[in-house]
């Protein structure tokens, strides 16, 4: 077995956060990035963030509103936006789906 690797099945992760109308799931973290699969139940939000790093959103699902700074954007699926974290920063799902989207995210800071 290489340690050096990390292979995730799906249904796996490392661990898991619900919170009303969201789901967090930790898939890989190490000591240089990290990557959470995020689902939005219809209309729900999280919080703001604002934190050291860099963040990649990409939208595997539905449709969302991720805003950065004071800047809204509407993301549809495979559509993919990067943000140093150091603005502030949060996800909404605008839509009346659920919205399912990867973030990865380096130095790792979430969970």
């Amino acid at each position: 077995m290489n340690d050096q690797v990390i292979f995730i099945k799906k249904g796996e992760e490392k661990s898991k956060t619900e919170r009303p109308g969201k789901l967090y799931r930790m898939m890989v973290k190490s000591d240089q990035m990290e990557a959470i699969i995020s689902e939005l139940e219809p209309h729900s939000e999280s919080r703001w963030y604002q934190h050291d790093g860099e963040e990649l959103h990409l939208v595997l699902e539905g449709e969302m509103e991720y805003t950065v700074d004071e800047k809204a954007y509407k993301l549809s699926e495979g559509d993919l936006l990067w943000h140093p974290s150091t603005l502030k920063h949060r996800a909404k799902n605008i839509s009346d789906e659920k919205t399912t989207y990867i973030t990865i995210g380096t130095p790792p800071t979430f969970m």
